[in-house]
């Protein structure tokens, strides 16, 4: 008797601990979130109807929409253009959009107005684009090239080849001052923003195309193909991985680096757990769609964006 009432109430505490934890808000967006970043109490948030919404996160209203060319199908009609990467320096806005023949075009908006900063003419392939200084943003390409991209001179500082994979995700530290870059290798290579200097690569853990990476205090967390979530320690050299049972779409940490958020299966639920001792702290459901960008706000709150209009806030209890 003793035996089964252990047993019963194991399971009913198992069941209680995986309860899914539903959002406590929800923000909309005017197209499939692409990107998305938190910066100075608004969302920023690329999408795939050829602009960039900036939401108030208290009032959850939307306060702006930047818009950017359609472009021509290949039919010739005009139709929407998908903005890749969004960022913030200052008074600039950074936004990364879809052109035609495959290439894209960079825009800065300032004051009120986009400038093209690169159009098709240039002939490259933008996967994403990033502020490394309010006069300076990181480009990477398709073919897994880096360049640093002067905003005043329209000039190339540097122009590194990190792999010979496809380019998949970057990600800058803190300071800006390091890239870690993800690809379809599963390797991550570490790469000085300053001269495009490679200083150290990272392997053995993923074992096929990373989808994203973060990193935050030293910690770097990814998102693979290969159904892992990866915790490098930069500072003590350790690694160690967790399995999910389906592909891990999306990967976000806190700003200590003590918790990590990762898209765990085909129901678009979000795990976390603390990346020092692995436990898992939660389950968070009422994601709809293919996670696209998860964002922490502090240690206890986090965003989720999807291909779909709807931006979850999240607690964690």
């Amino acid at each position: 008797m003793m035996r089964l009432l252990t047993l019963v109430l194991f399971v009913t505490l198992s069941l209680f601990a995986a309860k899914p934890v539903m959002p406590v808000s929800h923000y909309d967006a005017s197209g499939a979130v692409v990107d998305m970043i938190v910066h100075d109490g608004k969302i920023y948030c690329s999408t795939d109807s050829s602009s960039v919404d900036i939401i108030d996160l208290n009032s959850k209203k939307r306060l702006k929409q930047i818009k950017v060319d359609k472009i021509k199908d290949f039919m010739g009609d005009l139709v929407d253009a998908k903005v890749y990467s969004v960022d913030v320096m200052k008074e600039k806005i950074l936004m990364l959009s879809q052109a035609e023949q495959g290439y894209r075009r960079l825009y800065l908006h300032v004051s009120g107005k986009n400038q093209l900063i690169i159009d098709t003419d240039a002939q490259l392939s933008i996967a994403k684009a990033k502020f490394l200084d309010k006069n300076t943003v990181l480009l990477a390409l398709l073919g897994d090239e880096l360049i640093s991209y002067d905003l005043t001179t329209h000039k190339q500082n540097w122009r590194v080849q990190v792999s010979g994979s496809k380019f998949s995700n970057f990600v800058l530290n803190e300071d800006r001052s390091e890239v870690v870059v993800a690809d379809e290798s599963g390797d991550l290579q570490i790469v000085a923003t300053k001269d495009g200097k490679h200083l150290k690569t990272l392997s053995g853990q993923n074992l096929d195309n990373v989808f994203q990476v973060d990193y935050k205090k030293g910690i770097i967390a990814t998102a693979g193909q290969d159904r892992r979530v990866v915790v490098y320690d930069v500072n003590d050299g350790s690694a160690y991985y967790k399995s999910a049972h389906f592909l891990i779409y999306s990967v976000g940490l806190s700003p200590s680096g003590k918790r990590v958020a990762y898209s765990s299966d085909e129901n678009n639920n979000v795990t976390v757990f603390n990346t020092k001792t692995k436990s898992t702290l939660g389950l968070f459901s009422g994601n709809k769609m293919t996670l696209s960008s998860i964002v922490f706000l502090n240690e206890n709150e986090f965003l989720v964006a999807t291909d779909a209009t709807i931006i979850n806030r999240f607690k964690i209890k």
